[in-house]
């Protein structure tokens, strides 16, 4: 028996994302409208809808549908921004960030990552999408600031780094603190040394690579 994506896709935004107070229409309309089964690896197809994290290579995995619901309604993206994206992953919020601003660089440590992302957005004549590969937490910079900054790991505190990557008036979302009970923020710059920060729920993500500091001796 195969299965109706559409249905599935329909459902997913409806059983799950919707009542996790995501309302806004056009978020939901593209969680519906961007086939998410395209993203994950072929061997978790049939759970593409399911409420839980998929794994993906490197250790690494996909956010549950309503975080990634949550996080795009947060960032209220507008058609003339321009979005920094720290970490790939499998594309799939890459391609839903494409859909709502002007332009999107999209960075992982994971080379393989990057490259099957890309492909998977020709496919879908994405074409406002710039993929890079290296280490956010390592010396990888941005060419210049943008306007929204997206992390997809969690980092126990938020590096300076990150905030001068956002450009004034602009936010960035992370998210931070320890398992199990970790906190979605969004950090609003409201000029060159203020920012606005807002909880937005909590939440358990895995780490961004290289995030985690050396270990602290414990006597």
């Amino acid at each position: 028996m195969s299965m109706n994506f559409d249905q599935a896709r329909f459902n997913m935004v409806e059983q799950q994302v919707r009542p996790w107070e995501v309302l806004d229409s056009r978020v939901l309309e593209l969680l519906e409208s961007t086939h998410r089964e395209d993203f994950v690896p072929v061997r978790y197809r049939k759970m593409a809808f399911a409420d839980i994290a998929i794994p993906l290579d490197h250790d690494q995995n996909m956010m549950k549908p309503v975080v990634e619901g949550r996080l795009l309604q947060a960032l209220e993206l507008k058609n003339d921004e321009t979005v920094l994206e720290i970490g790939t992953g499998s594309g799939f919020i890459t391609a839903c960030l494409a859909k709502m601003a002007k332009h999107v660089v999209s960075v992982d440590i994971f080379e393989q990552f990057s490259t099957e992302a890309a492909d998977r957005l020709k496919e879908i004549k994405l074409d406002n999408v710039e993929f890079a590969t290296g280490d956010v937490m390592g010396g990888w910079q941005p060419e210049h600031a943008h306007d929204v900054v997206v992390v997809t790991g969690s980092v126990q505190d938020i590096p300076d780094h990150f905030r001068g990557w956002v450009n004034p008036g602009g936010r960035l979302f992370v998210v931070c603190g320890d398992s199990p009970a970790m906190e979605a923020k969004l950090l609003t710059k409201l000029n060159a040394t203020e920012w606005r920060e807002e909880s937005l729920f909590e939440t358990d993500l895995a780490r961004l690579v290289n995030a985690d500091k050396a270990p602290e001796f414990e006597f």
